[in-house]
């Protein structure tokens, strides 16, 4: 028999949430989800990637000059939930995310991420510019690390009544063609729902695994 003393130590779960931003709307959605996560009782652990270059291997600094840290390959495979975001680069994620994405095959191939839940959300700049098309971009690499996807019901009524961000696949906020527009009550209230929800199937769900082993 196992002595209480000799069981395996389990770190506090921590939902992980995982964004690029350039002008900032993207960072300041994050900020929200991670509130929400908060509301919810559980660690919110925002981390961000470095640009990339397009002409050659481009090297950043360990730590950027402000904003989140960039995210480790631990930050990932540790989390109990993800939220990843990003702006959207003509219907599609950023590069720079998309970069950090093809460098997790060592957490793939130890399944890592399996059965964890995952949510998504991304900024653009106009009404229809990309954002489900974006959204679903960052889903297909979840799927394939096994992560269980998770989006917004329609019991967050703010939904039916929005006229700007928010959609039932993730989260999502119209920065305005030059990037500086805020976000607005109902895109702040449909993210921190957005990160509320996904901390407690993360919760459920880690107690699930724990309760297991």
């Amino acid at each position: 028999m196992t002595s209480p003393a000799s069981k395996p130590q389990h770190p506090a779960p921590y939902v992980l949430v995982l964004y690029y931003s350039t002008h900032g709307a993207t960072r300041h959605m994050a900020q929200q989800i991670a509130r929400g996560v908060e509301q919810a009782g559980m660690e919110a652990r925002l981390r961000t990637v470095p640009a990339i270059s397009t002409v050659c291997e481009a090297t950043a600094a360990a730590i950027p000059d402000e904003g989140a840290l960039y995210c480790s390959e631990d930050d990932l495979s540790q989390c109990a939930g993800l939220a990843l975001g990003s702006p959207t680069r003509f219907g599609n994620m950023a590069a720079a995310l998309k970069y950090f994405i093809d460098s997790t095959s060592g957490i793939w191939m130890s399944g890592g991420l399996i059965g964890k839940p995952a949510s998504v959300f991304s900024s653009t700049s106009s009404l229809h510019g990309g954002q489900e098309t974006t959204l679903l971009s960052m889903m297909l690499p979840l799927l394939h690390h096994g992560m269980v996807i998770t989006g917004i019901p329609y019991s967050e009524t703010t939904l039916l009544t929005t006229q700007s961000g928010g959609t039932p696949y993730g989260a999502t906020h119209v920065a305005g063609k030059d990037s500086k527009r805020a976000l607005d009550k109902d895109e702040i209230l449909l993210c921190q729902a957005q990160g509320k929800r996904l901390a407690i199937l993360a919760k459920k769900l880690s107690s699930t695994t724990l309760c297991s082993d």
